[in-house]
């Protein structure tokens, strides 16, 4: 059965691993997205998600049964994190199980791109050097800072 959650709950991978696995898989993946002290060359100390949840919990379903289609099964697990993350904590973990490893490894991979392109989740990273940004690609769009430094947050109460 296909699992997908979007919460500020920190994800538990053993958890989304046992959602998926049958006696007939000869192949079960856990891909988990952690977050890093880097990026583009910057020292990071933390990063914020936040999300459309009602929105985002629609989009990581479809995308999961997307991946169901190629994959012949159901046995999909999913889940993204909103919220203040720090250096090491999951932002996303994906399990998958199918009788063979190259369509767990097919479904895990389009999974993950998918939720890059579509889900409407979004990352601000903090630097060391006091600096924050939202990440290119991924500002809350009507915040009218595309091309500002100042950052305005998208919660499930509006802009703030």
């Amino acid at each position: 059965m296909i699992f997908t959650e979007v919460s500020s709950d920190p994800i538990d991978t053993a958890a989304l691993l046992a959602r998926v696995g049958s006696d007939e898989d000869g192949a079960a993946l856990l891909f988990i997205g952690v977050v890093r002290d880097h990026a583009e060359g910057r020292k990071v100390k933390g990063m914020r998600y936040d999300a459309y949840s009602e929105m985002a919990a629609e989009v990581l379903r479809e995308i999961a049964l997307e991946a169901s289609i190629p994959l012949g099964t159901d046995r999909i697990a999913v889940a993204h994190r909103f919220g203040e993350l720090k250096i090491g904590e999951i932002s996303v973990g994906i399990a998958v199980s199918s009788p063979h490893r190259a369509e767990a490894y097919e479904a895990s991979r389009f999974v993950i791109e998918e939720i890059k392109k579509r889900l409407p989740v979004w990352k601000k990273e903090y630097y060391v050097d006091g600096v924050s940004e939202w990440v290119e690609g991924t500002t809350p769009p009507g915040t009218g800072i595309e091309n500002s430094t100042h950052a305005v947050s998208l919660t499930d109460e509006g802009l703030t």
